[in-house]
């Protein structure tokens, strides 16, 4: 009898490189926890730092792998937000705390906590919104409803970084950065509508708006530090969050209709794809 011939499927082959990246990104907050819970040294803390950059670079990479090979799935949305919790919440947190928080005791502990909870709920909150009863997901919005939670380990990474480069070691004031942990906490979990970026225009006042976010950032670069240029460009991107916000409830109390009218998806794909990491 003659052998049946196995016939090579190349996209279920191909379904599997945007989960590795998936994967890195997991890796990468893992070994960053690990760095985390090493010798606490300067050398130990801006590694960790690193990698968590490295876990977003992953992040926002396998989204863009699976809509090029048209290997979109429901899988990958689950694995996407697991991969969150971990290189974006956990790793944070414990840096967050090795770096800093330790010094408030118990207090310092919850705060960290307080992080990644907040994270989680972002995150679960993120896959109701972007799934349909029927399971596909639905289409993304312009706006995110609350901070994407690799913006939240974003800023905690810059300050971090910035830090180190201006003082030359990792001490930093606690009560400083809990206020500001505790303050990405309550973004995270809150109401206000994030832009995403999606289906940029680039008439007259985006282009406006990017001149001024990289003219601005290049200043403080110069003014200050290189590494307060990342702080400043995302602590801008949630000062806009918070502007729009605010004129949008005075637009509703004034009687206008609201100009932020769609529903906040965070998802940087389209509905066939598969969600990126805004969440």
């Amino acid at each position: 009898m003659t052998a049946r011939r196995m016939r090579f499927d190349l996209k279920k082959a191909l379904f599997i490189l945007p989960n590795l990246f998936t994967l890195s990104s997991i890796f990468c907050g893992f070994f960053a926890v690990l760095t985390c819970l090493g010798e606490p040294t300067a050398e130990s803390f801006y590694k960790a730092a690193l990698l968590i950059v490295f876990a977003m670079f992953f992040d926002g990479i396998d989204g863009r792998v699976a809509r090029a090979t048209k290997t979109q799935s429901a899988f990958g949305v689950q694995i996407d937000s697991l991969a969150d919790v971990v290189s974006f919440g956990v790793a944070p947190a414990v840096l967050l705390y090795r770096w800093s928080l330790h010094q408030l005791g118990d207090v310092g502990t919850g705060i960290s906590f307080l992080f990644l909870a907040c994270g989680a709920i972002r995150l679960a909150r993120f896959n109701v919104l972007a799934t349909a009863p029927s399971g596909a997901p639905k289409k993304p919005s312009k706006f995110i409803l609350g901070l994407p939670i690799p913006g939240a380990a974003g800023i905690v990474v810059s300050i971090v970084v910035a830090n180190f480069e201006v003082t030359g070691h990792f001490e930093a004031q606690p009560y400083l950065v809990a206020a500001v942990v505790i303050a990405l906490s309550f973004f995270m979990v809150s109401t206000i509508k994030f832009r995403s970026f999606k289906d940029v225009r680039w008439g007259a006042r985006s282009i406006f708006l990017v001149l001024a976010a990289v003219g601005s950032a290049t200043a403080i670069a110069i003014a200050i530090h290189p590494a307060f240029a990342l702080v400043w460009m995302l602590a801008g991107y949630i000062t806009i969050g918070v502007l729009e916000a605010v004129l949008d409830i005075s637009r509703r109390l004034a009687g206008k209709p609201s100009r932020l009218i769609e529903t906040a998806l965070a998802d940087e794909e389209r509905p066939e794809a598969r969600p990126h990491k805004d969440a």
